[in-house]
């Protein structure tokens, strides 16, 4: 299987595309960092039993007065800023995926249902898809998370409810021009329910552009969350992420205490950045009208 995708035509292309590289690498690197962040440092910065309140807003180490235990500097509590990066990433990079993944589900299963049957079921689902789009994506997220209070489930449910719609409209603008199609037209003659009609046939053949929507609605989730996050009604203080640490680093920011707030904003920028060069890349492969 692995000699397939070295042979593949978008393997090939993968290797002649700068930007795609760049992507994957910083993806790559953010993968790691996910999966084995708290090997990577030495201090937990959400246990209060290692941090030391004399060791609070100690610059990065190339900088006077740095301590070269803490690279990127402390915070007001004593915490390694790179240590707090790093936890606060897994948090916000799991917020991404698990609500990208939620969206995408229930998004097309919508959109599935609404082209496949069409009539009241469709123009149902399609008038409140319409409604919200009416809406900033911010905006709803804002008013539910005022509404359901802080928390990563809240955060969760928030994303999901603002997430769907692109999908819910994109199946089913593709199911509507699959369902006219002669394989499925065979299927009903064939006697499968609707059922799997659906699964076996339609399904298979709109999953496509999804593949660079859900890519690319990661990053805007991980934005959406930190922005959350710094208005205060996001992730719990308790709890690690990076639109907390830019909050609390932007309170002292004209104090000169710059690096508790741009290193985690840099790390926002970064990713994203790579999200959104590998989803530019996917865009193009998987769409045969560029081609």
């Amino acid at each position: 299987m692995m000699q397939t995708f070295l042979a593949s035509q978008f393997f090939f292309n993968w290797r002649r595309n700068l930007s795609a590289i760049i992507g994957s690498a910083i993806i790559a690197v953010f993968i790691v960092i996910v999966a084995f962040g708290p090997l990577m440092v030495a201090q937990n910065p959400y246990d209060l039993t290692q941090l030391n309140l004399l060791d609070s807003y100690k610059p990065p180490a190339w900088l006077p007065g740095g301590d070269p235990q803490y690279w990127l500097g402390t915070d007001g509590q004593g915490r390694d800023v790179l240590a707090s990066i790093i936890y606060g990433t897994r948090v916000s990079a799991l917020i991404g995926i698990a609500a990208m993944l939620c969206s995408c589900l229930i998004g097309t299963t919508l959109g599935l249902l609404a082209g496949f049957y069409g009539g009241r079921l469709d123009a149902v689902i399609m008038r409140i898809a319409d409604l919200q789009l009416s809406f900033p994506s911010m905006l709803i997220a804002l008013f539910l998370m005022s509404a359901v209070g802080t928390g990563i489930d809240k955060v969760l449910i928030a994303l999901t409810a603002v997430g769907w719609v692109v999908y819910a409209r994109t199946v089913r603008g593709s199911t509507l021009g699959e369902i006219e199609k002669e394989y499925v037209q065979a299927a009903r003659v064939a006697g499968l329910t609707n059922g799997k009609i659906i699964r076996r046939h339609v399904l298979p053949n709109v999953l496509t552009p999804l593949i660079v929507i859900a890519t690319v609605q990661v990053g805007t989730f991980i934005l959406i969350e930190a922005s959350l996050s710094f208005l205060g009604v996001g992730v719990p203080i308790t709890q690690p992420s990076l639109g907390l640490l830019i909050k609390n680093g932007f309170d002292v920011l004209f104090s000169g205490l710059w690096w508790t707030s741009v290193f985690p904003g840099l790390m926002i920028m970064a990713m994203v950045f790579g999200i959104n060069l590998f989803g530019d890349f996917l865009r193009d492969e998987l769409n045969p009208r560029l081609k």
